[in-house]
C-alpha cells in the first residue's frame, strides 16, 4: 500500500507561485509514474502533470509553461512547481501513483491518491 500526502497548497494572488509537495511511502517510488490532477469547483477532475519512472513529463494545455512537474526518488517526493497563477488554477489538487511507471492522462489508470491540498488564487 502507497500513502501519499500533499502540501503546499494556500492563497495566492493571481500572477503569483506555489509549489506543491506530495510526499509518499513505500520504497518503489522510483518505479512508479505519478500525476498532479485538480479538481475546481463544479467541473470533473483533470490532469495536470505528469512524470513517468524515467523522468518523461506531459503537461495539459492550460498549464503548459507554466507549471512543472518533478520528483526527487531519494526523498520519495513529487512536486510541481507553479507560476503565473490565474484564478481558474483554483482548485483541490491532488496527487496519484501508478505502479506500470507510464504516464497516463485518466484518472481511472492510477492505482493510489493523496487527500488533496487546496489551492486559491485571488484575482
Amino acid at each position: 500500500q502507497v500513502q501519499l500526502v500533499e502540501s503546499g497548497g494556500g492563497l495566492v494572488q493571481a500572477g503569483g507561485s506555489l509549489r506543491l509537495s506530495c510526499a509518499t511511502s513505500g520504497r518503489t517510488f522510483s518505479s512508479y509514474s505519478m500525476g498532479w490532477f485538480r479538481r475546481a469547483p463544479r467541473k470533473e477532475r483533470e490532469l495536470v502533470a505528469a512524470i513517468s519512472r524515467s523522468d518523461a513529463t506531459s503537461y495539459s494545455d492550460s498549464v503548459k509553461g507554466r507549471f512543472t512537474i518533478s520528483r526527487d526518488n531519494a526523498k520519495n517526493t513529487v512536486y510541481l512547481q507553479m507560476s503565473s497563477l490565474k484564478p481558474e488554477d483554483t482548485a483541490v489538487y491532488y496527487c496519484a501513483a501508478d505502479s506500470l511507471g507510464l504516464i497516463f492522462t485518466s484518472d481511472y489508470e492510477y492505482d493510489y491518491w493523496g487527500k488533496g491540498t487546496l489551492v486559491t488564487v485571488s484575482s
